[in-house]
């Protein structure tokens, strides 16, 4: 009986020891693991920091407990166990100071920051734990200064998660109520004229009208494009963030605000309006994620500086101390933490220095000498570390791709699939064998950014923005000549059947043209990679397109059944290839409407789209303008539709394309978000003489 005592007081020391050193430990994984996660989309990344996340509030919250159960114990005990315990009383702040967190991760999903009330329940254990080692206890002075530090760190997180929380989101952006001109009074004084039969009016002071977007296209062209250096970058997209920031909670915004946006971005290359996007989508990601929301103003700093201090005098009084009556082990334990907490401290004093919001905060100080030399300074150290994509970079800059042919030609055997079908992992497995990447290139982004240019300049009032949001590939088709037979794979089909269609037609036309011109291949090319996109988030990412994709999940599975019945009876010389498969659907006669002949029982879409590929074969020089332009139509129709809250929850998993088309859409004017037409004018009363 004795020897199990015995191995449970040893496990208890153990296992108290073990937890805080793990806790460490995932506090220096955490600091530099979780900002790769917007870098990169990963799934392996992202695995691991969720699984530190969720594991390092874990194990400090059973520490918490086990340091608490042993000072009872050693309370009761000898001097030895007394000094254990005044050692314990000491680790508890460290705990504290590990449950705050690292800066750069405070929720790892937008759910986490609804959570924030959770989080002040910890205060109480870890006050009962400190409050437990107040008498007699000789490391009272380190371990006071500790818990300042702990504290701080603590109840910036918390007040973090609450900034974030969607609860309380919106009533930080709402602007001070406006209850405009005081229309009674205003009233009773004209009602009054009147009577008294003396001339009045009511008169609007309207605000000074903007540039007409038509001087401005003059203007662009004459002047052309200017290029943005990495200090105005930053500065032009904390500006546009502050602004813009209301997009997350469908707040709406005026003409004003419209018009002086357009005008920036209208007067920029692509890819600077890409790094002002992508700079500012990290604005984004920061005040939903981590605490910049919190340490970044004078306050943060102060508060930061006194937790900076604390620790390092901690250390100072542990060091100096008499540790008499102290196993080594502990002691070694305890510099551990010391150093470990000092080391995290100055990792996050220098995120803190070299990040875009300190880049951003000093440019109020820009017209003086010592301000503009330290954010030159800064924006050099950045700029070095660029060729370090996965810790530099602002997005993970991969296009996820699905393509319905290559899913079919890749399809398990029958024998091997059933049994997965009913263990759920069939989707699993197919997943890992289709899902494939491509990365962002320039020419992609150009084509992105010059059609919606284009687009841009033809909105105007309230009613050609909306008609312009709504429009999903008609708008490519009708500026073009003899489209018109196109027209209705656009216009006469909801939004997921016109996406399957030119999908296949895409890869129907893909693998039959020979490449020619490096034009038509760039436009090839891209084509090729947004409608693979687009599939994917249709299939793989619903969430993103549930507001537009309607039975687009029905008609992509009766269109494989299709597609899969055909390659198992359609006869192949050699080995099926997507050539072979794309040769073959194009060689089926469709005089006649696959709907005249199947009914509409099935939704399978695969026989109209070879129809919509051979119309468009029949535009030999311009087919693969006609495509692209119609899949960045598409693009920007899904990007505009879908709800805020999913394009935020993608900042934390390596970033979407549709996300940045989303922000630039609305940067140039075509957003359903620009409502107020007026801005600050106000009536008046005029008096004739």
């Amino acid at each position: 009986m004795e020897i199990f005592i015995v191995a449970k007081k040893l496990w208890m020391k153990l296992n108290l020891r073990g937890m805080i050193v793990v806790s460490l430990s995932l506090q220096v994984a955490l600091i530099f693991l979780a900002p790769i996660r917007k870098r990169s989309s990963r799934r392996g990344i992202i695995l691991l920091t969720w699984s530190a996340y969720l594991v390092a509030d874990w194990i400090a919250d059973y520490a918490f407990g086990l340091i608490s159960k042993a000072q009872i114990t050693a309370g009761t005990s000898n001097s030895e166990a007394a000094a254990y315990a005044d050692l314990l009383a000491f680790w508890a702040p460290f705990l504290l100071l590990h449950l705050g967190g690292p800066d750069t991760i405070t929720a790892f999903v937008l759910e986490d920051n609804e959570l924030w009330r959770r989080h002040l329940l910890r205060l109480g254990v870890a006050g009962y734990v400190f409050y437990q080692s107040l008498t007699s206890n000789k490391l009272i002075g380190p371990t006071i200064l500790m818990f300042i530090g702990g504290l701080i760190k603590y109840i910036e997180r918390t007040y973090a998660l609450w900034l974030g929380s969607f609860s309380k989101f919106p009533d930080s952006l709402l602007a001070s109520d406006d209850a405009g001109p005081n229309y009674a009074k205003l009233m009773e004084e004209y009602s009054s004229k009147k009577e008294a039969n003396i001339p009045a009016s009511i008169k609007m002071t309207p605000e000074p009208e903007m540039e007409s977007p038509g001087d401005e296209a003059k203007s662009r062209k004459a002047k052309g494009p200017t290029t943005l250096d990495d200090r105005e970058v930053i500065k032009e997209a904390f500006n546009y963030f502050s602004t813009y920031k209301g997009l997350l909670v469908d707040l709406i915004f005026s003409f004003r605000q419209r018009n002086e946006t357009m005008k920036f971005f209208r007067s920029r290359t692509f890819e600077d309006a890409f790094r002002v996007i992508e700079t500012e989508l990290n604005f984004f990601y920061d005040v939903l994620y981590t605490k910049a929301a919190v340490i970044h103003y004078l306050t943060g700093y102060i508060f930061r500086a006194i937790s900076i201090c604390s620790v390092i005098i901690a250390f100072a009084l542990f060091h100096v101390l008499d540790k008499h009556g102290f196993h080594e082990y502990d002691i070694r334990i305890t510099y551990a933490l010391l150093h470990g907490a000092i080391g995290l401290e100055f990792v996050a004093l220098s995120m803190l220095i070299c990040s875009d919001w300190t880049i951003a905060f000093l440019g109020r100080y820009e017209e003086y000498r010592i301000g503009k030399t330290v954010i030159e300074f800064l924006v050099k150290l950045k700029s070095k570390s660029s060729s370090m994509p996965i810790f530099y970079s602002r997005w993970s800059k991969s296009i996820f791709q699905y393509n319905l042919i290559d899913s079919q030609l890749r399809r398990l055997p029958k024998w091997i699939e059933k049994p997965l079908h009913h263990i759920s992992l069939k989707e699993f497995f197919n997943d890992l064998k289709s899902g494939r990447q491509e990365p962002y290139t320039d020419e992609l982004g150009k084509l992105i950014f010059d059609v919606l240019i284009q687009m841009s300049y033809a909105v105007g009032d309230s009613d050609s923005i909306k008609k312009m949001c709504a429009t999903r590939g008609k708008w490519a088709l009708e500026k073009k000549e003899d489209c018109k037979d196109l027209l209705s794979f656009v216009s006469e089909v909801d939004y997921g059947e016109s996406l399957l269609l030119w999908h296949i037609a895409t890869e129907l036309c893909y693998n039959k043209d020979e490449d020619t011109n490096f034009y038509s291949k760039t436009r090839k090319k891209t084509s090729k990679i947004l409608s693979d996109y687009m599939l994917y988030l249709m299939i793989k990412q619903p969430n993103m397109m549930s507001t537009v994709a309607g039975i687009g999940q029905i008609r992509f599975r009766d269109t494989c059944a299709e597609m899969h019945k055909f390659n198992s009876e359609k006869f192949f010389a050699g080995s099926k290839t997507m050539e072979s498969v794309c040769q073959s659907l194009l060689v089926v006669p469709t005089d006649v409407k696959p709907a005249d002949v199947k009914g509409d029982r099935s939704k399978s879409v695969l026989f109209d789209a070879c129809i919509l590929a051979k119309e468009l074969d029949k535009f030999e020089e311009t087919k693969w303008e006609i495509v692209s332009e119609v899949w960045v139509e598409l693009l920007a129709y899904a990007a505009i539709h879908c709800r805020p809250y999913n394009h935020a929850q993608q900042l934390s998993k390596g970033g979407e394309l549709l996300t940045l088309i989303w922000l630039l859409t609305v940067h140039l004017g075509l957003s359903k978000q620009f409502q107020i037409v007026e801005g600050h004018a106000r009536a008046k009363l005029l008096v004739e003489k």
